[in-house]
């Protein structure tokens, strides 16, 4: 007989590794059966707890990603409204595990937009504007090693998240805008909006498409960061990251 997997137990110990900083291993190297459905079951309970939320992030939405963290497929997880970075706000370093930063172009919705059969430019229509962003991601599991379901359970490795002035989607071919990632000064990645599943709003759709298997969908005032569009960069203190993208401008994090 199959031991059930207690998604609470589970949800308790991530916040624990959070909380003390300390990184755990993987939970399908211990249970077996730590599935994809199991980890949303963990996420939501942390989701519950995280008190106000700012909207959704996507994981694993490009090629460079899923080769980096051995995952084939995306993966969705909630923003809480206190893991914001304003601008000019320093990364504490201390506060995380094993910080990377990653270049992300985010949606800003102006309508809400739910449905299992929600398409890319029914995203691009709900959109009131977009920005470019920088989201630090700090995996809980020792090495960032861990399977879809360890990821999930974790909130797709959220961390913190810095978002640039919002712009004015209209117009804006999102899937050929240009984006350089700089690590103190120098430049170590470059992409376009199409490494996220072709186009950012296709992995938006997508994000709508799981919701709506739990009768959710996306708000109005919605934040969501569409996917990490190169490998992420390690961070220490006393790094600085930006990220630049055509038409969108930049966004600058100082690591302290």
């Amino acid at each position: 007989m199959t031991t059930p997997i207690d998604a609470a137990a589970i949800a308790a110990r991530l916040a624990t590794a959070r909380a003390d900083r300390t990184a755990i291993e993987p939970f399908s190297a211990e249970i077996p059966g730590f599935d994809l459905a199991t980890g949303y079951a963990v996420q939501r309970l942390l989701r519950a707890a995280a008190g106000p939320l700012a909207g959704w992030k996507l994981g694993a939405t490009s090629r460079a990603k899923q080769a980096q963290v051995g995952l084939r497929e995306p993966l969705r997880g909630f923003l809480a409204a206190s893991a914001a970075l304003d601008l000019g706000e320093p990364l504490l370093i201390s506060d995380h595990i094993q910080p990377r930063a990653e270049a992300e172009i985010v949606f800003i919705m102006g309508a809400d937009l739910a449905g299992p059969a929600v398409s890319s430019a029914a995203v691009l229509a709900a959109t009131a504007a977009v920005a470019i962003g920088i989201e630090i991601i700090d995996s809980r599991y020792r090495d960032y090693k861990f399977t879809v379901g360890d990821a999930v359970a974790d909130n797709a490795s959220a961390g913190r998240y810095a978002i640039g002035p919002a712009i004015p989607a209209a117009g804006i071919d999102l899937r050929l805008v240009g984006v350089v990632l700089e690590h103190n000064g120098e430049v170590v990645a470059t992409a376009s909006g199409a490494a996220a599943l072709g186009h950012p709003a296709s992995a938006v759709a997508w994000l709508v498409r799981s919701l709506a298997a739990e009768d959710e969908g996306l708000g109005a005032g919605d934040i969501v960061l569409s996917g990490g569009l190169t490998a992420a960069v390690p961070l220490t203190a006393g790094d600085v990251v930006t990220v630049t993208a055509d038409r969108l401008g930049s966004v600058e994090i100082a690591c302290r």
